[in-house]
């Protein structure tokens, strides 16, 4: 007969809804029925070691964590700035905020043990501020100039520029292959915190507006509000819908990815045609969508002619996911290593400022073996692929 795991009922009942599981969805992972699970939370029956096991890998707990003798104190929710009528978050949306709670908490200890000195522009600002002033700070901060980076993936360069001011940007679309992010209910998030700042970015989405997603959340650590984001890009819903930090934010990152100065000098012929639209917009690193809201919104063109134009973008969007997935069949069917390389993943996942701060303090004896490859999500074996993909 196996032995049985003697868990605390109310612990494992609190993991399971902490990780936003069902009864159903959670018995089904141990091959059991409802009824079952049902008394082991009630403390009538117990699992057995490997069925404990199994939910604690399910929950993304540790095993041990489920004989404390009471509900431990867990990460605080983040606030929650999303649109209002949003979706509730899921299992994939609160894992992914709790794994980058649990790397930012770490890395956050080790930078105030070391008395590292604290980013000056965590808080430089507030809602009272002008957003094209905290636009302004956060590109001579970052030693950005709009429309002058890479037109292929500006993203890079802005994420590039913000980790070398120690600010943790992490990007992915999953927590594994059947767990994955859904983009209309988180976009992104940030963790304003003072000793280390992180950005979280859903990567279900194409580059623009992950782009426009990240420099949202960098107005959200120059602000200093911690929380957690969708519908992150300019438009033209009812006010009334979005949170007032929300809407700054917006408006910063409009400032900052197109600035005034720089759309109101493009050519006449810009707004004529969305092809003129897409080639402007993608100096700017931005969707179509985003550029024609800021010009309107900066009365460089007027409510019909942003109607007419948005409609010929919409077209030409369906065709280029049309092309793209096209494009992304044929890319899977040529792939002899089964799709993208995994360390790569991982690396956009952990933060590279991350990665190489956590290998850093393995290499020189400051973390034990298991913990470094716990914060990574890599075993110790294949830290050395991992740390080659930082020199790509």
């Amino acid at each position: 007969m196996a032995d049985k795991a003697y868990i605390t009922p109310n612990v494992i009942k609190w993991a399971r809804e902490s990780a936003r599981m069902t009864e159903e969805s959670a018995a089904a992972k141990v091959f059991v029925s409802i009824d079952k699970l049902k008394k082991w939370e009630e403390g009538t029956s117990q699992p057995t070691i490997r069925q404990a096991q199994t939910l604690a890998k399910a929950y993304k707990r540790p095993f041990a964590l489920f004989f404390l003798p009471e509900i431990p104190r867990d990460f605080q929710p983040l606030q929650d700035f999303r649109i209002s009528g949003s979706k509730p978050l899921s299992t994939s949306s609160i894992f992914i905020i709790r794994e980058i709670q649990q790397k930012q908490s770490w890395i956050s200890n080790i930078n105030q043990e070391n008395n590292e000195r604290k980013p000056p522009f965590v808080g430089k600002f507030s809602l009272k501020d002008k957003p094209e002033i905290v636009a302004e700070d956060i590109l001579n901060t970052l030693g950005i100039t709009p429309a002058e980076y890479n037109k292929e993936n500006p993203i890079k360069e802005w994420i590039d520029k913000a980790e070398s001011k120690s600010i943790f940007i992490s990007r992915t679309s999953f927590i594994h292959s059947r767990l994955k992010l859904d983009s209309d209910e988180i976009q992104g998030f940030a963790i304003a915190d003072p000793f280390a700042p992180f950005v979280f970015i859903n990567s279900d989405d194409w580059n623009a507006p992950q782009l426009f997603t990240l420099v949202h959340e960098l107005a959200h650590i120059w602000l200093a509000e911690t929380g957690i984001s969708n519908e992150v890009e300019p438009h033209l819903k009812s006010k009334d819908k979005f949170h007032p930090v929300e809407l700054f934010c917006n408006e910063v990152a409009a400032n900052a990815l197109i600035p005034k100065h720089l759309i109101e000098n493009l050519s006449a012929t810009t707004f004529e045609n969305s092809k003129n639209v897409f080639k402007a917009a993608k100096i700017f690193g931005v969707s179509s969508f985003s550029f024609l809201v800021r010009a309107l919104n900066l009365n460089l063109i007027t409510s019909a002619v942003y109607q007419k134009l948005k409609k010929e973008a919409d077209i030409d969007y369906n065709v280029f996911l049309k092309k793209e997935a096209e494009k992304k069949l044929l890319q899977k069917e040529n792939d002899k290593t089964g799709g993208p390389n995994y360390f790569l993943l991982q690396l956009n996942r952990n933060s590279r400022l991350f990665t190489q701060t956590v290998l850093d303090a393995f290499r020189g004896g400051f973390i034990e073996p298991t913990q470094a490859s716990n914060l990574l999500n890599v075993q110790i074996n294949k830290f050395q692929k991992l740390e080659a993909q930082l020199y790509k």
